[in-house]
This record gives structure tokens, sequence and C-alpha cells, in this order.
């Protein structure tokens, strides 16, 4: 098969490898939640048994996964999706919007380096999708069936 987009196949994975750090995050506990730095006082109610950020977490990774589907179905490497444009460029601008986030980070008196990391990481998710879906936006109007 010959790749039709690898800008959305490197897209779809950078987004089934997040999908996986979150699920990871589940079954690891506390430990990945504070390497992966969620807020302190989530992870001392996952310590006493409080299953929210659990659930927050599994939504996360949801999300991410069902974010992944759409750029290999942008890709052509599964079937087409509803709304494929529309996702696309919703995609890529949630996570430019959150990538950007790194220009108030930088003007914190003392920014926390995960803040720092992760947007600039999340940033380049943004660019990959917006890459990926302007070179595919000919294909993603056809109404034909991928795959």
């Amino acid at each position: 098969m010959s790749l039709r987009n690898p800008w959305l196949i490197a897209g779809g994975c950078l987004s089934a490898a997040a999908s996986f750090a979150h699920l990871g995050c589940i079954v690891q506990g506390p430990v990945w939640y504070r390497f992966f730095g969620a807020p302190e006082p989530l992870i001392r109610g996952v310590e006493q048994g409080d299953p929210t950020l659990h659930w927050m977490t599994a939504g996360i990774a949801a999300v991410l996964a069902i974010w992944s589907a759409y750029a290999f179905a942008g890709a052509g490497i599964i079937r087409r999706l509803p709304l494929m444009r529309t996702a696309l460029v919703v995609i890529s601008a949630v996570y430019l919007a959150r990538g950007l986030l790194i220009v108030p980070v930088t003007f914190q008196p003392d920014p926390r380096p995960f803040d720092l990391w992760s947007s600039l990481i999340v940033l380049g998710y943004g660019l990959v999708y917006a890459i990926g879906t302007a070179r595919a936006w000919p294909s993603l109007s056809r109404k034909e069936s991928f795959a």
C-alpha cells in the first residue's frame, strides 16, 4: 500500500500514542499521573479511591482514539468517517490552540517544565494535523469510500 498522506498517518500515530499513554496512567496510577503532569489534588483523590481522574483520563483517551481514527481515515487507511473535513479542521484547531498556550505560559513568573513541554508537543501535533489536512483537502471532499 502506498502512503496517501504521511502527515495524517503520523498524526494518527501521535494521537494513538497519546491515547495509550492516557490509558497507561489509568493502569499504572499515581506514579504515571505525576510523571505526565496531572494536578496533585486529583492524584491524591486517586490515592484515596476517588475514580474521577480515571474517568476523566478515559474520556480523554477515547477522544484521542477517535482523533486518531479520523487521521487514518483522512489518509485513506481506513474507511471514510462522517464530517471528515470538519473533524480534521476542528482537531487541528484544538491541538494548535492548546499548543499556543505556550505563549502565556512563558510569561508566568515560574512556569512548570511540564506546561512548556506539553504545549510544544501538542503544538507539533497540531502542525502535523494541519499540514496533513491541507494536503488531503481535495480528496476529503470526495464521496467515495477509502480502503
